[in-house]
């Protein structure tokens, strides 16, 4: 890709970006360019992944083609302010805060803009990422398809319309920490029964990728999946019984509902 990449803010996300994109050969280095708040973090991004780096957010924005704004949502404003007038006319600018509206980002450019809004996840440090993406209606198909082949190079990713995107982080932005919790219980039941907890981990957490990698590769229901996995009569049927009595999917719908709301509460700030 003949394009320059840019990143205000440089912290695990935009790590795990730029290491995607490199590794994937998508773009060379060189073709990259950060910023961060401090002289030591920048020397470290630049260090690992031999990019470009200023401590000059406006230096990172005049350079960037494609301009990631990988900052704490509360520094959104403050930022575009510094950087509104330094971008190109055709840059394409892209969040990845939650909460952060294409409307806000526009108003805050005060002019007609090419803006992405997307919510990735942290797996994508793992290459494992599960991105959703919302274009303006100023970016063409061309656009969405080279931000699409960026992000596809640490995971995998959707396009919705934009009245999606507060739903998103329930069902995989946070997602992954409601998972660590299943999977920490699953060897905290191991290690009760005797497993040791190194073992527990490592069971669990590939008991999980597995019956991912089932549901993505099969294409099956996941119930057919898991009605796959009950015998009549066995044990694992009984173990089903047991989470639904508990009010297993009641549990994780209220939290998706709680996180949902949170987001849409953060976006009307």
């Amino acid at each position: 890709m003949e394009k320059n990449i840019g990143f205000i803010g440089g912290g695990r996300m935009a790590q795990a970006m730029i290491e995607g994109m490199i590794g994937k050969r998508i773009v060379l280095p060189e073709q990259i360019k950060a910023s961060t708040a401090t002289e030591g973090s920048l020397t470290k991004l630049i260090d690992t992944y031999h990019i470009l780096g200023s401590l000059d957010n406006q230096e990172v924005a005049s350079f960037a083609d494609y301009l990631f704004l990988a900052v704490h949502p509360s520094l959104y404003p403050a930022v575009i302010e510094q950087i509104k007038n330094a971008v190109k006319s055709e840059v394409i600018i892209i969040t990845i805060a939650a909460g952060i509206s294409i409307k806000q980002v526009e108003t805050s450019f005060g002019r007609k803009i090419k803006v992405i809004r997307t919510m990735p996840n942290t797996p994508s440090l793992v290459g494992e990422g599960m991105t959703a993406l919302s274009p303006n209606s100023s970016v063409t198909e061309k656009d969405l398809a080279e931000v699409l082949e960026l992000m596809n190079s640490f995971g995998k990713t959707q396009v919705f319309q934009e009245h999606s995107m507060d739903a998103v982080p329930a069902i995989s932005g946070s997602s992954p920490a409601y998972v660590y919790m299943f999977i920490e219980a699953l060897a905290d039941g191991g290690v009760r029964d005797g497993i040791p907890r190194k073992d527990a981990y490592k069971m669990a957490a590939q008991a999980v990728l597995g019956a991912a990698k089932m549901v993505l590769e099969t294409g099956k229901h996941p119930g057919a999946l898991k009605d796959d996995v009950c015998t009549p009569g066995g044990s694992t049927i009984e173990a089903v019984a047991a989470l639904e009595s508990s009010g297993f999917r009641k549990s994780v719908l209220e939290a998706m509902k709680a996180c949902t709301d949170k987001n849409k509460e953060m976006g009307n700030k």
